[in-house]
Protein backbone atom coordinates (compact mmCIF):
# COMPACT_ATOMS: atom_id res chain seq x y z
CA UNK A 1 0.00 0.00 0.00
CA UNK A 2 0.93 3.84 -0.40
CA UNK A 3 1.16 5.85 1.97
CA UNK A 4 -2.04 7.64 2.05
CA UNK A 5 -3.67 3.88 1.98
CA UNK A 6 -1.19 3.17 5.51
CA UNK A 7 -2.40 6.06 6.87
CA UNK A 8 -5.93 5.73 6.27
CA UNK A 9 -5.70 2.41 7.49
CA UNK A 10 -3.75 3.41 10.28
CA UNK A 11 -6.67 5.89 11.73
CA UNK A 12 -9.68 3.71 10.80
CA UNK A 13 -8.74 0.11 11.12
CA UNK A 14 -6.29 0.82 14.59
CA UNK A 15 -7.30 4.46 15.80
CA UNK A 16 -5.82 3.20 19.02
CA UNK A 17 -1.86 3.10 17.90
CA UNK A 18 -2.76 6.66 16.06
CA UNK A 19 -3.63 7.27 19.90
CA UNK A 20 -0.60 6.02 21.52
CA UNK A 21 1.58 7.87 18.57
CA UNK A 22 0.20 10.77 20.50
CA UNK A 23 1.49 9.74 23.34
CA UNK A 24 -1.57 7.83 25.50
CA UNK A 25 0.14 5.21 26.00
CA UNK A 26 -2.24 2.93 27.80
CA UNK A 27 -4.66 2.58 25.45
CA UNK A 28 -5.33 -0.97 24.35
CA UNK A 29 -6.93 -3.30 21.92
CA UNK A 30 -10.46 -2.51 24.37
CA UNK A 31 -10.25 1.14 23.64
CA UNK A 32 -9.68 0.40 19.27
CA UNK A 33 -12.73 -0.90 19.83
CA UNK A 34 -14.59 1.75 21.78
CA UNK A 35 -13.28 4.46 18.74
CA UNK A 36 -14.16 2.29 16.51
CA UNK A 37 -17.60 2.14 17.61
CA UNK A 38 -18.18 5.66 18.47
CA UNK A 39 -16.82 6.54 14.90
CA UNK A 40 -17.94 3.76 12.86
CA UNK A 41 -21.19 2.58 14.18
CA UNK A 42 -24.66 3.37 13.09
CA UNK A 43 -26.85 3.60 15.94
CA UNK A 44 -26.50 5.38 18.74
CA UNK A 45 -24.03 4.16 20.96
CA UNK A 46 -24.08 4.19 25.49
CA UNK A 47 -21.25 3.10 26.58
CA UNK A 48 -20.84 2.78 30.86
CA UNK A 49 -17.14 2.19 31.83
CA UNK A 50 -15.55 2.18 35.04
CA UNK A 51 -13.57 5.40 36.25
CA UNK A 52 -9.78 5.38 35.31
CA UNK A 53 -10.69 3.75 31.92
CA UNK A 54 -9.75 6.29 29.67
CA UNK A 55 -12.93 6.83 28.26
CA UNK A 56 -12.59 10.36 27.98
CA UNK A 57 -9.36 9.79 26.02
CA UNK A 58 -10.63 7.77 23.80
CA UNK A 59 -13.27 9.98 22.93
CA UNK A 60 -10.73 12.66 22.84
CA UNK A 61 -8.56 10.75 19.86
CA UNK A 62 -12.36 9.66 18.18
CA UNK A 63 -13.05 13.58 18.11
CA UNK A 64 -9.47 14.33 16.58
CA UNK A 65 -10.16 11.31 13.85
CA UNK A 66 -13.41 12.92 13.12
CA UNK A 67 -12.12 15.93 12.49
CA UNK A 68 -9.59 15.02 9.96
CA UNK A 69 -12.21 12.58 7.87
CA UNK A 70 -15.63 13.87 8.39
CA UNK A 71 -15.07 17.48 6.57
CA UNK A 72 -18.85 17.65 5.80
CA UNK A 73 -19.78 17.04 9.34
CA UNK A 74 -20.19 19.21 12.25
CA UNK A 75 -19.93 17.65 16.03
CA UNK A 76 -20.82 18.65 19.23
CA UNK A 77 -19.29 17.51 22.73
CA UNK A 78 -21.05 18.08 25.48
CA UNK A 79 -19.59 17.45 29.38
CA UNK A 80 -21.32 18.43 32.41
CA UNK A 81 -19.53 22.44 32.63
CA UNK A 82 -18.13 24.53 30.33
CA UNK A 83 -14.58 23.72 32.31
CA UNK A 84 -15.18 20.23 32.11
CA UNK A 85 -15.36 20.68 28.21
CA UNK A 86 -12.42 23.16 27.65
CA UNK A 87 -10.03 20.25 29.16
CA UNK A 88 -10.98 18.11 26.12
CA UNK A 89 -11.31 20.91 23.58
CA UNK A 90 -7.74 21.75 24.57
CA UNK A 91 -6.34 18.29 24.03
CA UNK A 92 -8.24 17.78 20.79
CA UNK A 93 -6.91 20.44 19.57
CA UNK A 94 -3.25 19.60 20.81
CA UNK A 95 -3.90 16.14 18.82
CA UNK A 96 -4.47 17.74 15.79
CA UNK A 97 -1.51 20.10 15.58
CA UNK A 98 0.30 17.23 16.75
CA UNK A 99 3.79 16.12 13.81
CA UNK A 100 2.19 12.89 13.58
CA UNK A 101 -1.25 14.36 12.78
CA UNK A 102 0.28 16.57 10.06
CA UNK A 103 2.15 13.50 8.58
CA UNK A 104 -1.06 11.41 8.66
CA UNK A 105 -3.31 14.41 6.91
CA UNK A 106 -0.41 15.15 4.23
CA UNK A 107 0.09 11.57 3.51
CA UNK A 108 -3.81 11.38 3.18
CA UNK A 109 -4.58 14.68 1.41
CA UNK A 110 -1.12 15.90 -0.18
CA UNK A 111 -1.97 19.22 1.87
CA UNK A 112 -1.54 20.41 5.71
CA UNK A 113 -4.14 20.71 8.31
CA UNK A 114 -4.61 24.13 9.64
CA UNK A 115 -6.28 24.15 13.12
CA UNK A 116 -8.24 27.04 14.17
CA UNK A 117 -9.44 26.98 17.91
CA UNK A 118 -10.56 28.60 20.95
CA UNK A 119 -11.72 27.00 24.56
CA UNK A 120 -14.86 26.01 23.48
CA UNK A 121 -14.60 25.01 19.54
CA UNK A 122 -12.39 24.23 16.78
CA UNK A 123 -12.25 24.68 12.74
CA UNK A 124 -9.96 22.48 10.37
CA UNK A 125 -9.03 23.51 6.74
CA UNK A 126 -10.63 20.01 6.19
CA UNK A 127 -14.41 21.22 7.12
CA UNK A 128 -16.15 21.74 3.69
CA UNK A 129 -19.71 22.61 6.25
CA UNK A 130 -22.30 25.03 4.39
CA UNK A 131 -23.96 26.05 7.65
CA UNK A 132 -22.13 28.36 9.38
CA UNK A 133 -21.00 26.61 12.45
CA UNK A 134 -17.65 25.60 13.97
CA UNK A 135 -16.59 21.96 12.74
CA UNK A 136 -16.72 21.21 16.35
CA UNK A 137 -18.31 23.28 19.41
CA UNK A 138 -17.92 22.42 23.03
CA UNK A 139 -20.88 23.32 25.82
CA UNK A 140 -21.76 22.42 29.45
CA UNK A 141 -25.37 20.93 29.95
CA UNK A 142 -25.82 24.44 31.32
CA UNK A 143 -26.14 25.99 27.77
CA UNK A 144 -28.54 26.72 25.69
CA UNK A 145 -28.62 24.53 22.71
CA UNK A 146 -32.12 26.27 21.28
CA UNK A 147 -31.28 26.55 17.55
CA UNK A 148 -28.01 24.80 17.60
CA UNK A 149 -27.68 21.76 14.96
CA UNK A 150 -25.17 19.12 14.31
CA UNK A 151 -24.14 15.43 12.47
CA UNK A 152 -22.47 14.18 15.80
CA UNK A 153 -23.29 14.94 19.21
CA UNK A 154 -20.61 13.27 21.83
CA UNK A 155 -21.55 13.30 25.71
CA UNK A 156 -19.40 12.06 27.83
CA UNK A 157 -19.59 12.48 31.75
CA UNK A 158 -23.02 14.34 31.97
CA UNK A 159 -23.91 12.45 34.45
CA UNK A 160 -21.93 13.04 38.05
CA UNK A 161 -21.79 12.63 41.46
CA UNK A 162 -23.69 15.68 41.51
CA UNK A 163 -26.80 13.63 40.31
CA UNK A 164 -26.26 10.85 42.94
CA UNK A 165 -27.24 13.94 45.28
CA UNK A 166 -30.24 15.83 43.16
CA UNK A 167 -33.45 14.81 42.16
CA UNK A 168 -33.33 18.24 40.55
CA UNK A 169 -30.13 17.65 38.80
CA UNK A 170 -31.08 14.47 37.54
CA UNK A 171 -34.17 15.64 35.95
CA UNK A 172 -32.40 18.58 34.69
CA UNK A 173 -29.59 16.69 32.64
CA UNK A 174 -32.94 13.94 31.26
CA UNK A 175 -34.80 17.31 30.03
CA UNK A 176 -31.39 18.30 28.51
CA UNK A 177 -30.45 15.29 26.56
CA UNK A 178 -34.32 14.56 25.60
CA UNK A 179 -33.59 18.13 23.61
CA UNK A 180 -30.57 16.64 21.89
CA UNK A 181 -32.85 14.52 19.76
CA UNK A 182 -33.92 17.85 18.55
CA UNK A 183 -30.78 19.18 17.47
CA UNK A 184 -29.09 16.76 15.47
CA UNK A 185 -29.72 16.56 11.90
CA UNK A 186 -31.03 13.52 10.04
CA UNK A 187 -29.60 10.67 10.07
CA UNK A 188 -27.29 11.61 12.56
CA UNK A 189 -25.82 10.01 15.62
CA UNK A 190 -25.32 10.56 19.69
CA UNK A 191 -22.41 8.36 21.47
CA UNK A 192 -22.83 8.85 25.35
CA UNK A 193 -19.89 8.32 27.59
CA UNK A 194 -19.89 7.96 31.25
CA UNK A 195 -20.28 6.04 34.29
CA UNK A 196 -23.89 5.95 36.15
CA UNK A 197 -24.48 7.02 39.67
CA UNK A 198 -28.25 6.77 40.07
CA UNK A 199 -30.76 4.51 39.02
CA UNK A 200 -33.05 7.67 37.59
CA UNK A 201 -30.27 9.13 36.40
CA UNK A 202 -30.26 10.47 32.57
CA UNK A 203 -28.55 6.69 31.41
CA UNK A 204 -31.97 5.90 31.73
CA UNK A 205 -32.50 8.06 28.59
CA UNK A 206 -29.99 6.45 26.77
CA UNK A 207 -29.79 3.42 24.62
CA UNK A 208 -29.07 0.32 26.69
CA UNK A 209 -25.64 0.86 27.50
CA UNK A 210 -22.41 -1.44 26.46
CA UNK A 211 -20.61 -1.61 29.81
CA UNK A 212 -17.72 -2.08 31.10
CA UNK A 213 -16.59 -2.60 34.87
CA UNK A 214 -13.42 -3.31 36.70
CA UNK A 215 -13.66 -6.80 36.28
CA UNK A 216 -14.42 -6.96 32.66
CA UNK A 217 -12.06 -4.57 31.27
CA UNK A 218 -8.98 -5.53 31.57
CA UNK A 219 -7.38 -2.53 32.79
CA UNK A 220 -6.80 -3.00 36.70
CA UNK A 221 -4.88 -5.55 38.82
CA UNK A 222 -6.66 -7.46 41.77
CA UNK A 223 -4.55 -5.32 44.43
CA UNK A 224 -5.61 -1.95 42.33
CA UNK A 225 -9.33 -2.70 42.63
CA UNK A 226 -9.08 -4.00 46.10
CA UNK A 227 -7.37 -0.81 47.08
CA UNK A 228 -9.57 1.64 45.58
CA UNK A 229 -12.76 -0.57 47.25
CA UNK A 230 -11.30 -0.24 50.68
CA UNK A 231 -10.72 3.60 49.74
CA UNK A 232 -14.03 4.42 49.41
CA UNK A 233 -17.91 3.83 51.03
CA UNK A 234 -19.29 0.26 49.02
CA UNK A 235 -21.93 2.04 47.18
CA UNK A 236 -19.90 4.83 45.36
CA UNK A 237 -17.06 1.95 44.56
CA UNK A 238 -20.56 -0.11 43.49
CA UNK A 239 -21.53 2.66 41.19
CA UNK A 240 -17.57 4.08 39.70
CA UNK A 241 -16.18 0.95 39.32
CA UNK A 242 -18.81 -1.98 39.45
CA UNK A 243 -21.39 0.33 37.39
CA UNK A 244 -24.48 -1.33 39.39
CA UNK A 245 -26.54 0.42 42.32
CA UNK A 246 -26.67 -0.59 45.78
CA UNK A 247 -28.16 1.21 49.14
CA UNK A 248 -25.94 3.84 50.61
CA UNK A 249 -24.45 3.16 53.77
CA UNK A 250 -27.48 5.50 55.31
CA UNK A 251 -30.09 3.15 54.19
CA UNK A 252 -32.27 1.25 56.69
CA UNK A 253 -32.67 -1.63 54.39
CA UNK A 254 -29.66 -3.78 54.26
CA UNK A 255 -30.65 -7.17 53.47
CA UNK A 256 -32.45 -8.67 50.33
CA UNK A 257 -36.01 -9.25 49.97
CA UNK A 258 -37.33 -12.47 50.41
CA UNK A 259 -40.07 -14.06 48.20
CA UNK A 260 -42.74 -16.45 48.23
CA UNK A 261 -45.17 -17.49 45.25
CA UNK A 262 -48.12 -18.45 47.44
CA UNK A 263 -50.60 -15.87 46.56
CA UNK A 264 -53.26 -17.21 48.75
CA UNK A 265 -51.03 -16.50 51.93
CA UNK A 266 -52.49 -12.84 51.09
CA UNK A 267 -56.19 -13.69 51.13
CA UNK A 268 -58.28 -12.24 53.44
CA UNK A 269 -55.94 -9.46 54.06
CA UNK A 270 -56.16 -5.59 53.74
CA UNK A 271 -54.66 -2.98 51.24
CA UNK A 272 -53.04 0.51 51.70
CA UNK A 273 -52.74 2.78 48.61
CA UNK A 274 -50.12 5.99 48.81
CA UNK A 275 -51.49 8.51 46.49
CA UNK A 276 -49.76 10.60 43.89
CA UNK A 277 -51.71 13.80 43.07
CA UNK A 278 -49.10 15.53 40.50
CA UNK A 279 -45.54 16.15 40.06
CA UNK A 280 -42.85 13.14 40.13
CA UNK A 281 -44.31 11.09 42.65
CA UNK A 282 -45.84 7.77 42.61
CA UNK A 283 -48.31 5.67 43.36
CA UNK A 284 -47.99 2.96 45.49
CA UNK A 285 -50.04 -0.39 46.43
CA UNK A 286 -49.24 -2.43 49.17
CA UNK A 287 -51.56 -5.79 50.03
CA UNK A 288 -50.83 -7.70 53.46
CA UNK A 289 -51.79 -10.06 55.46
CA UNK A 290 -50.44 -11.51 58.82
CA UNK A 291 -49.97 -14.77 59.86
CA UNK A 292 -48.58 -15.71 63.41
CA UNK A 293 -44.73 -13.98 62.81
CA UNK A 294 -44.67 -12.91 59.37
CA UNK A 295 -45.95 -10.55 57.44
CA UNK A 296 -47.11 -11.51 53.48
CA UNK A 297 -46.38 -8.55 51.18
CA UNK A 298 -47.39 -7.57 47.68
CA UNK A 299 -46.40 -4.15 46.06
CA UNK A 300 -46.82 -2.16 42.65
CA UNK A 301 -45.37 1.07 41.93
CA UNK A 302 -46.90 4.13 39.61
CA UNK A 303 -45.16 7.12 38.59
CA UNK A 304 -48.38 8.40 37.54
CA UNK A 305 -51.58 9.76 39.35
CA UNK A 306 -53.87 7.93 40.95
CA UNK A 307 -56.60 8.86 39.26
CA UNK A 308 -54.90 7.27 35.99
CA UNK A 309 -53.62 3.69 38.08
CA UNK A 310 -56.68 3.31 40.70
CA UNK A 311 -58.38 0.95 38.64
CA UNK A 312 -55.40 -1.53 38.34
CA UNK A 313 -55.05 -1.22 41.98
CA UNK A 314 -58.53 -2.38 42.52
CA UNK A 315 -58.19 -4.65 40.65
CA UNK A 316 -54.82 -6.48 42.35
CA UNK A 317 -56.66 -6.08 45.29
CA UNK A 318 -59.68 -8.02 44.29
CA UNK A 319 -57.77 -10.66 42.33
CA UNK A 320 -55.37 -11.10 46.26
CA UNK A 321 -58.72 -10.83 47.88
CA UNK A 322 -57.12 -7.54 50.49
CA UNK A 323 -60.03 -5.51 51.49
CA UNK A 324 -60.26 -2.85 52.56
CA UNK A 325 -58.13 -0.53 50.91
CA UNK A 326 -56.26 1.93 53.74
CA UNK A 327 -55.76 5.43 52.59
CA UNK A 328 -54.91 8.50 54.64
CA UNK A 329 -57.42 11.30 54.30
CA UNK A 330 -54.65 14.46 55.47
CA UNK A 331 -54.41 15.57 52.19
CA UNK A 332 -57.27 14.54 50.00
CA UNK A 333 -60.29 15.43 52.21
CA UNK A 334 -61.39 11.43 51.84
CA UNK A 335 -61.28 11.71 48.24
CA UNK A 336 -59.48 8.76 47.21
CA UNK A 337 -62.11 6.76 49.73
CA UNK A 338 -65.14 7.69 47.53
CA UNK A 339 -63.19 6.81 44.49
CA UNK A 340 -62.59 3.67 46.13
CA UNK A 341 -66.16 3.35 47.18
CA UNK A 342 -67.45 4.62 43.75
CA UNK A 343 -65.83 1.92 42.55
CA UNK A 344 -67.64 -0.81 44.19
CA UNK A 345 -64.63 -1.71 47.01
CA UNK A 346 -64.51 -1.08 49.98
CA UNK A 347 -62.41 1.49 51.70
CA UNK A 348 -61.12 2.87 55.09
CA UNK A 349 -59.57 6.48 56.16
CA UNK A 350 -56.84 7.23 58.58
CA UNK A 351 -55.63 10.83 59.87
CA UNK A 352 -51.97 10.06 59.60
CA UNK A 353 -49.96 11.88 62.65
CA UNK A 354 -46.93 10.50 62.54
CA UNK A 355 -43.59 11.32 61.26
CA UNK A 356 -43.15 9.32 57.88
CA UNK A 357 -39.35 8.18 58.56
CA UNK A 358 -40.27 7.35 62.28
CA UNK A 359 -43.08 4.94 61.02
CA UNK A 360 -40.98 3.34 57.76
CA UNK A 361 -37.97 3.42 60.59
CA UNK A 362 -40.09 1.56 63.41
CA UNK A 363 -42.43 -0.80 61.65
CA UNK A 364 -41.17 -1.46 58.41
CA UNK A 365 -37.09 -1.97 59.59
CA UNK A 366 -39.05 -3.83 62.42
CA UNK A 367 -40.45 -6.46 60.16
CA UNK A 368 -38.24 -6.54 57.43
CA UNK A 369 -36.56 -9.85 58.47
CA UNK A 370 -39.82 -11.29 59.19
CA UNK A 371 -41.68 -10.16 55.56
CA UNK A 372 -41.92 -12.40 52.72
CA UNK A 373 -42.95 -10.53 49.45
CA UNK A 374 -44.99 -12.58 46.57
CA UNK A 375 -43.34 -12.91 43.00
CA UNK A 376 -44.13 -10.29 41.04
CA UNK A 377 -43.96 -7.17 43.29
CA UNK A 378 -42.68 -4.56 41.23
CA UNK A 379 -38.44 -4.50 41.36
CA UNK A 380 -39.33 -0.53 41.27
CA UNK A 381 -41.11 -0.75 44.32
CA UNK A 382 -38.27 -3.14 46.22
CA UNK A 383 -35.70 -0.83 44.80
CA UNK A 384 -37.36 2.08 46.27
CA UNK A 385 -37.28 0.65 49.84
CA UNK A 386 -33.72 -0.52 49.61
CA UNK A 387 -32.79 3.09 48.87
CA UNK A 388 -34.73 4.63 51.33
CA UNK A 389 -32.86 7.20 53.26
CA UNK A 390 -34.23 9.89 55.47
CA UNK A 391 -33.35 12.22 53.02
CA UNK A 392 -34.55 9.78 49.81
CA UNK A 393 -36.26 11.81 46.76
CA UNK A 394 -39.22 9.10 46.66
CA UNK A 395 -40.72 6.94 49.71
CA UNK A 396 -44.12 6.21 48.33
CA UNK A 397 -43.32 2.46 48.49
CA UNK A 398 -41.69 2.15 51.96
CA UNK A 399 -44.23 4.25 53.23
CA UNK A 400 -47.15 2.34 52.29
CA UNK A 401 -45.62 -1.12 53.11
CA UNK A 402 -44.71 0.60 56.55
CA UNK A 403 -48.17 1.57 56.92
CA UNK A 404 -49.41 -2.45 56.66
CA UNK A 405 -46.27 -3.21 59.28
CA UNK A 406 -48.26 -1.17 61.74
CA UNK A 407 -51.19 -1.91 61.33
CA UNK A 408 -50.47 -5.23 61.92
CA UNK A 409 -48.23 -4.59 64.54
CA UNK A 410 -50.90 -2.65 66.61
CA UNK A 411 -52.83 -5.79 66.53
CA UNK A 412 -55.21 -5.32 63.33
CA UNK A 413 -56.36 -8.18 61.18
CA UNK A 414 -56.41 -11.90 62.29
CA UNK A 415 -53.26 -13.61 63.20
Amino acid sequence: MGAREDALDLLVGYPAEFGRMLGFKKLTKLHNDWIRQMLWGKADLTLQAHRGSYKTTAVGVALTIQLMLRGRENCMFIRKTDDDVKEVIRQVAKNLESPTTQALYRAITGKPLAVKANASAITTSAYRGVSGAAQLLGIGTQSSITGRHADRIFTDDIVNLLDRKSRAERERVKDFYHELNNIRNRGGRIVNTGTPWHREDAFTCMPTPIKFDCWLSGLMSEDEIEALRQSMPPSLFAANYELKHIASEDALFRTAAVYGEDESLLRDGVAHIDAAYGGGDYTALTCGKRRGNVIYLYGRLWRAHVDTVLDAALQECQRLMCAPVYCESNGDKGYLAREITRRGQRASTYCERENKYYKISTFLRKWWPNIVWLKGTDPDYISQIMDYTEDADHDDAPDSAACLCRYYDRGGGSR
